[in-house]
């Protein structure tokens, strides 16, 4: 552990290798995309694995980084090119405690395209605060479309602003929660109300939530995160 903070809690590095698992079995992110936690002692740091598969993620992957996003621990292992996305947030946010970044090809479908991602149902009424939009062309000209620099990772979490989701055209789309579970919770819904979203638009005119049942959804399905990730969890390793 970095020598001038007390490590984390076992806790909170056992929800990020189980974070990793869900995520790859429930289709979130496969050899690419990641998942970090802000250190639960230290606010100016987070944890983040050093450059792996995430279904593949042990507690040994894992390293702790500033919010600079240079590693304090684990310096001889390659960070992901775009740990950048983790640091900036935390930064720019204090409330966020986790955050995901995917390439889930239901969002990468709107990231593509002008159309809103809204919601449709209870499960998802944390899109209902908005969901942010990044475009790295408009101030980075042309990219590879990877956020592998500081800059770019401000730009990113300025897009994403006070939402739970910013879709990055091209690319990609990242989560930002109160928990490592709420993050995954979030990751998750988000794409499965994109993938009925589309079959939904091509039945007809949708209803969507209004902003008072989109509220009122996330505060009650905020209570029960716990439920569906012990059930996720399971599911991960093959234990049902």
């Amino acid at each position: 552990m970095a020598a001038h903070s007390p490590a984390p809690d076992a806790s909170l590095l056992d929800d990020l290798v189980v974070a990793n698992r869900v995520l790859y079995a429930k289709g979130i992110v496969d050899g690419l995309g990641h998942v970090s936690a802000r250190h639960d002692k230290d606010p100016s740091m987070y944890v983040l694995a050093a450059e792996r598969a995430p279904a593949l993620v042990t507690k040994d992957d894992l390293a702790i980084y500033d919010l600079d996003s240079n590693a304090l621990t684990l310096k001889e292992r390659r960070g992901y090119i775009e740990r950048y996305i983790h640091g900036e947030i935390y930064k720019a946010r204090p409330d966020v405690m986790s955050v995901i970044h995917c390439h889930t090809p239901s969002l990468v479908t709107f990231c593509v395209c002008q159309v809103p991602l809204k919601p449709l149902y209870h499960m998802s009424g944390f899109l209902g605060q908005g969901v942010g939009r990044f475009e790295a062309r408009e101030v980075f000209g042309m990219t590879d479309m990877l956020v592998s620099s500081p800059a770019m990772g401000r730009e990113l979490a300025k897009s994403l602003g006070p939402y739970a989701v910013v879709l990055m055209r091209g690319h990609g789309a990242t989560m930002a929660g109160a928990s490592v579970k709420h993050t995954v919770y979030r990751a998750i819904y988000a794409a499965l109300n994109a993938t009925m979203q589309m079959d939904a638009m091509r039945l007809g005119d949708v209803t969507y939530l209004s902003d008072e049942e989109a509220f009122k959804g996330m505060t009650t399905t905020d209570r029960v995160v716990d439920r569906s990730w012990a059930l996720w969890k399971a599911e991960a390793y093959g234990e049902l």
